[in-house]
């Protein structure tokens, strides 16, 4: 449809009331008002807004997301896929599988758009070849490795070029060119030329295994949509109060009884399948054995390093800030009992022989002071005018040091330096080896850690945690008990309401800091911690929301002129669902089909105010 025919069937009937009513009749016939000439102006700028969501459709029948840095198409055009379709690349540990299995996905998908593209075929000789070439075979999948690529489709037949930096940037590469293929029998775009570079080096995923388990088949799906989104890390939260699902050889017991039961756990041989996995898909897969704090399933195994272990969370005589755990599952280790550090010791030197990653995530969020001071010891401590805060410096510069001297890179959570009652001396924090993960406070708690000399990674629960809104989970909670009409709030959740893919799209992790502060950003993370969610709603609650996600940290969310870009962003959104649905990622809806087959009926022309 060309734009002036959809700008005429979108807005005649009000165009034509608009005139009517400003018209002023008189004998001769009709005069122009003032109301006339301002009606003009509103129609021609509303007009002149959609032409330019309508023409760039119309430049871009075939939309990747993320969206790439540069997207060079002058006249979209389509060519046909040779049968014989062969891709040739050198030969990489990881890459080579990669491309066999793009080149297996692009022989046989035969995806069908929801909208067919208007793409007339060139008479040109099917595409034959896509050739690879990368500069540096032998770089590693590490922070901040290169990730860019260039894709150069001819409209004229032969052969496709992808030119990467490294093996890790042609897979990226190789996912634009798969969703570039369409129809049966195929068909690619072509007469094209992509350059494409993330803006953030971090991208990830943050899962939660320990509160509900997720079996490896559902990690490795996982896995394979974060490649297909071009994010790069899953960060494994494993262990919490609640279980202790993984298998280590030092520290046999903390899973043997502190998993829920024998069917759920995750071996060594599990790891290394999921670890073997994301390298091929080229995700990175960082661990969290949180500690001290979210640490009372180590007590089956070791009651006598682990305070008010078992104890009821919050007692019914307490108040709020007498808690000992921010919610049910209590227990933390203690920093003062000798016996901790040659547990923890041995869970770290396990953790890191089972993940290559140079990260490390070491938790450190949540430590509530109540929990620490029902233990004897600690009481004795800060009788004599000790401090929880001197607790916690003794137990990070326990283990920080170990952690750094097995050539670590250690994140914590921002708790560590910006919790107002228990942190530690910022001294105990060299920032060339410490990364803080922010998740309060949205962009204030991001400066706060830039201001303090720290790198950053943004999971701000306002915007980033994937399970808020979906109430809360406590039983016996009288805050549902409450007649017809009642201010329901936040439905419960303490940090409704749900993020929607809007709002993740639409955040700017950098917002407020300079450009240099912006420098020390390294990029963000959504979080689905699982107090109720597992593997039969994981895509679900992830997918598509993570690929908002994507795009804002890889091409950003924002056009070339500045501006947001979330307006035309739903249609590409809502394709690249289905597309991900029809690869296997049950991701949810977010519109109704008949507002995919019918552009720009579903939007609103009124501005929020």
């Amino acid at each position: 449809m060309q734009t002036s025919t959809y700008i005429s069937l979108c807005s005649k009937s009000i165009t034509i009331q608009l005139i009517k009513e400003s018209l002023t009749p008189t004998t001769m016939g009709y005069t122009i008002s003032p109301l006339f000439i301002s009606t003009i102006i509103i129609i021609f700028t509303i007009t002149i807004s959609s032409a330019i969501d309508q023409i760039s459709a119309v430049k871009f029948p075939i939309e990747i997301w993320p969206k790439p840095t540069i997207f060079q198409w002058p006249t979209p055009q389509a060519i046909r896929l040779s049968p014989n379709f062969a891709i040739s690349s050198p030969n990489h540990r990881y890459l080579t599988p990669a491309v066999n299995r793009y080149l297996r996905q692009i022989l046989t998908e035969h995806h069908r758009p929801l909208i067919t593209p208007s793409l007339n075929l060139t008479s040109s000789p099917p595409l034959a070849t896509l050739t690879i070439t990368i500069s540096d075979a032998t770089a590693p999948l590490t922070h901040g490795v290169n990730e860019s690529y260039t894709l150069n489709i001819p409209s004229s037949g032969g052969g496709a070029a992808l030119t990467a930096e490294t093996a890790w940037g042609a897979m990226r590469g190789l996912e634009t060119f798969s969703q570039l293929v369409y129809s049966n029998p195929s068909r690619v775009a072509c007469g094209l030329y992509i350059s494409d570079v993330p803006l953030f080096v971090h991208r990830g995923i943050m899962l939660d295994t320990s509160r509900n388990y997720y079996g490896v088949k559902d990690l490795l799906r996982l896995i394979r949509a974060i490649s297909m989104n071009k994010l790069n890390i899953f960060h494994w939260h494993i262990t919490d109060s609640h279980s202790f699902p993984l298998v280590l050889p030092s520290e046999p017991e903390l899973s043997a009884k502190g998993a829920y039961t024998e069917e759920m756990k995750y071996t060594a041989v599990d790891v290394k399948n999921v670890v073997e996995y994301g390298m091929e898909y080229g995700v990175r897969v960082v661990p969290e054995i949180d500690m001290p704090a979210h640490t009372g399933s180590w007590a089956e195994a070791y009651p006598e390093i682990v305070t008010c272990a078992d104890m009821f969370w919050w007692p019914a005589e307490a108040e709020w800030t007498d808690r000992l755990a921010a919610e049910p599952g209590t227990g933390q280790l203690n920093p003062l009992h000798p016996k901790t550090y040659e547990v923890a010791k041995n869970v770290i030197h396990d953790v890191v022989s089972m993940f290559p990653d140079q990260l490390y995530h070491a938790g450190a969020d949540e430590i509530t002071p109540n929990c620490w001071k029902t233990d004897p010891s600690i009481q004795t401590f800060l009788s004599r005018n000790g401090t929880l805060s001197q607790i916690l410096d003794t137990f990070i510069n326990s283990t920080l040091p170990y952690i750094l001297s097995l050539n670590r890179t250690v994140i914590y959570w921002e708790d560590v330096l910006l919790d107002e009652n228990v942190k530690v001396n910022p001294s105990l924090l060299p920032p060339e080896k410490v990364i803080l993960q922010s998740w309060n406070n949205g962009p204030n708690n991001t400066k706060r850690i830039i201001d303090s000399g720290y790198r950053a990674i943004v999971s701000s629960s306002d915007f980033y945690y994937l399970d808020c809104g979906h109430g809360d989970f406590l039983g016996n909670d009288s805050e549902y008990n409450q007649p017809p009409g009642f201010d329901q709030g936040n439905g419960g959740s303490w940090c409704g309401p749900f993020k929607t893919w809007q709002m993740i799209y639409n955040y700017d992790i950098t917002y407020g800091l300079t450009g240099a502060e912006s420098k020390m950003v390294l990029g963000g993370e959504v979080a689905l911690w699982s107090e109720q969610a597992d593997s039969t709603v994981m895509d679900s609650r992830i997918w598509p929301r993570a690929s908002a996600l994507a795009e804002s940290l890889w091409s950003g969310n924002r056009d070339e002129m500045g501006n947001k870009r979330f307006a035309e962003v739903t249609d590409r959104l809502n394709e690249w669902r289905y597309r991900m649905v029809t690869r296997g990622i049950g991701a949810e809806p977010i519109q109704p089909l008949w507002c995919i087959k019918n552009p720009g009926m579903c939007n609103t022309v009124h501005p929020f105010k």
